[in-house]
């Protein structure tokens, strides 16, 4: 067996593993490459493979920056089955069609610029037929159902606790008479998660491939998370300001609303209106409360028993914009939650720019922005900052709070490592800035000394 590192290698996107056994090809992810325009453009239209000569396509998760190719992969020829778990694809349905819309977007802008240059329109990457075409593909599966993909090879899914529908994805491989268990981690959630279980520990593992995204860091304490939130938003209410919280559609959104219904109906919150502000976001909402098999027994017994986490009486969810526009008149105290979490695209951007010069408002970030991210921007001090190409001056307090990270940090993925049973021989380290993946390389050398490890390199090989 043979796989092929041909994305997230000392980086954190463009997620894309080519294995090679048996006279098969299978890919683990096809996730969009993010970066400079030039390299993003070239690295998702141009496959360094032939999408007609694979067998099938393992999906752990459904972010972007792992299943986001998945249109032009099949658009390119790809015709066979995609596999990953029934929350996976009911998921991935609705980020694939929005990542289409953005395509489109994006490729409208760059014409309309090369026009005045008097240089040709560009294509999207895709579009949503695409996008469509390609869920028509997914196959849906439970976790801890073993199932065959190709000759040779049964895969099983294990919760990796990390998003709604996230998987370990477990390879047992039968090659030339020897038999050996491959397991790639997928992203690798913290545990003790207020909405989802616990990563599942996975037994006999002979080779790893693990995430290692926070692989040199540690995150803020979980247990002081939702008296933080508490105290931000309670101050600021308590001053008729207004909260505005910039978060991803898919698990952080799910998040802050459930953290937000605890604390109201724990009286630490006064029932002011609570807007969540993104189509993306009222949809996969409703992906997570279809879902409850992913659930950990606290949220699931409140869920059966009590009330929907993700709604109550002062909570609205929007998609016209119509309604998305009402909000700039709110007078009172309010608190709105909006896509994306960086602040780089969406409605988040017209809720910034009408409430961040006001010093009674509350810009709170509870994700992680990339670097020259206008998030990051704010979250460093600049002022004033662009938005829409205008400057706007920062009187808004500011404050961010990581607690809520899907992924688990450099201690947590040691104890992620220390339940895995089994005589791992070699350990892959991926999804990481080159900086925590090399980290945690060394981490794994101290703790797994019988192991090689190796932080491959883009198209990278490494042979079982």
């Amino acid at each position: 067996m043979r796989i092929h590192f041909l994305g997230a290698t000392r980086t954190t996107t463009g997620s894309l593993y080519l294995i090679e056994l048996n006279g098969q090809r299978l890919l683990l992810e096809c996730g969009l490459f993010q970066g400079r325009r030039g390299e993003s453009v070239e690295r998702n239209r141009n496959f360094p493979f032939d999408p007609k000569g694979i067998d099938a396509v393992v999906l752990s998760h459904a972010h972007i920056d792992h299943c986001g190719n998945l249109p032009n992969l099949c658009r390119q020829g790809f015709e066979g089955n995609i596999y990953c778990t029934f929350a996976t694809r009911d998921l991935a349905s609705i980020m694939l069609e929005d990542s289409a819309q953005i395509q489109r977007d994006d490729a409208a802008f760059v014409s309309k610029k090369r026009a005045k240059q008097g240089l040709p329109p560009v294509e999207p990457l895709y579009s949503a037929a695409d996008a469509e075409k390609a869920v028509r593909q997914f196959v849906g599966i439970n976790y801890d159902r073993a199932f065959p993909v190709a000759d040779g090879v049964t895969v099983t899914f294990r919760d990796a606790g990390h998003i709604l529908g996230a998987a370990q994805v477990v390879l047992d491989i039968r090659e030339k008479g020897r038999k050996f268990r491959y397991l790639f981690s997928g992203d690798v959630g913290r545990g003790g998660d207020d909405i989802l279980r616990d990563p599942q520990p996975v037994e006999d593992v002979d080779y790893l491939q693990v995430e290692s995204t926070y692989g040199g860091r540690e995150h803020a304490p979980k247990a002081n998370a939702n008296a933080e939130v508490g105290r931000l938003v309670r101050a600021t209410l308590e001053q008729n300001g207004k909260v505005i919280i910039p978060s991803f559609s898919v698990g952080r959104t799910q998040q802050i609303v459930y953290t937000l219904h605890q604390l109201t109906l724990a009286g630490q919150l006064p029932k002011v209106p609570i807007f969540v502000d993104s189509p993306l976001s009222v949809n996969a909402t409703e992906v997570y409360r279809l879902h409850p098999e992913c659930f950990n027994d606290t949220i699931y017994k409140f869920l059966r028993e009590k009330e929907n986490p993700f709604g109550m009486e002062n909570l609205t969810y929007i998609r016209e914009v119509a309604h998305s526009m009402k909000l700039n008149d709110l007078k009172d105290p309010a608190i709105i939650i909006s896509a994306s979490g960086m602040a780089e695209a969406g409605r988040i951007r017209h809720h910034l720019a009408n409430n961040i010069g006001n010093p009674n408002n509350l810009i709170f970030f509870i994700g992680y922005c990339a670097e020259h991210t206008l998030g990051a921007q704010i979250l460093s001090g600049r002022n004033p900052v662009n938005i829409f190409g205008e400057p706007y001056a920062v009187r808004a307090r500011i404050a961010s709070l990581d607690s809520f990270s899907g992924h688990a940090d450099k201690n947590e993925l040691r104890r992620y490592i220390q339940a895995i049973k089994g005589n791992i021989k070699k350990i892959a380290v991926i999804h990481g800035e080159e900086s925590q993946a090399i980290a945690f390389g060394e981490t794994l050398r101290a703790m797994k000394p019988e192991a090689e490890v190796l932080v491959p390199e883009y198209q990278q090989t490494m042979d079982f």
